[in-house]
């Protein structure tokens, strides 16, 4: 049973794209899965097609209210299970400020919710920024995976990343766990293998050997609603996805 939290503080590296098609992967193999959309931009939610007609319904519930975060849980066929988002998420940063309690409120829920469900992962798809709900995930979590897009812009993102996470590390009495994912992967740009040399220096053995592709079918599944697997099961972003579940439990066994 492990908790995944998908972060990067950069826009347009298939944060998102990576949260849905792990959890599909997972699917795939037999094993159940809970997404938690935790970006008030909702755009995992709005992938699954069920937008909360009140924050109360959504994530938002959970810290405001402290309403457990398994009766707010919805079925997303062919993944598992999903905690919504709403744009009322954003106060969250604003309205509880950054104490102990406040930034582990979601590994604690989770910690109750698991005594129901056994053998569940999780996998939290963080907001954009560094605040008290990417906090909030990076808390909870027993891994953290950074998606870079294959470009040197990105790479100094994941870098920052890095030395964000490092900073925080005292605060916990732990390391944390992390993975470095090249997303957007065009192998017929020479910059590509460039910035995958570079990352290969900077991050080490913490850089997953698999790929994420650039694949039309990947850009294209989450404006049908859908995962790759359930939107073209043989397309190479469906192996690479595949590739990434099987390479994750290979080097962190509770994946």
């Amino acid at each position: 049973m492990a908790r995944i939290a998908v972060f990067n503080q950069k826009g347009g590296v298939a944060k998102t794209t990576t949260a849905l098609n792990l959890a599909a992967a997972l699917n795939r193999t037999g094993k159940e899965a809970l997404l938690i959309d935790m970006d008030p931009q909702a755009h995992l939610t709005q992938i699954h097609g069920h937008t909360p007609e009140t924050a109360k319904q959504s994530l938002f519930g959970f810290f405001q209210d402290d309403k457990p975060l398994y009766h707010l849980e919805i079925e997303w066929p062919g993944l598992g299970h999903l905690i919504p988002s709403h744009k009322e998420l954003i106060k969250v940063d604003t309205a509880f400020g950054k104490g102990p309690a406040i930034l582990n409120k979601l590994r604690q829920g989770l910690e109750v919710s698991e005594k129901l469900y056994i053998n569940r992962h999780t996998l939290i798809d963080c907001c954009p920024y560094l605040g008290t709900l990417s906090l909030n995930a990076i808390f909870a979590a027993d891994l953290v995976i950074i998606p870079i897009s294959s470009d040197f812009l990105s790479l100094k993102g994941a870098k920052k990343v890095g030395d964000t996470l490092a900073a925080i590390e005292p605060v916990l009495k732990r390391r944390i766990e992390r993975r470095y994912l090249l997303t957007r992967f065009d192998r017929r740009r020479g910059m590509t293998f460039e910035v995958q040399k570079k990352a290969k220096e900077l991050f080490g053995h913490d850089l997953l050997e698999t790929v994420i592709s650039e694949n039309v079918a990947v850009a294209e599944s989450p404006e049908h609603g859908i995962d790759i697997f359930r939107h073209q099961p043989n397309s190479t972003g469906a192996q690479n996805y595949l590739a990434l579940l099987i390479e994750l439990a290979q080097k962190w066994p509770n994946a």
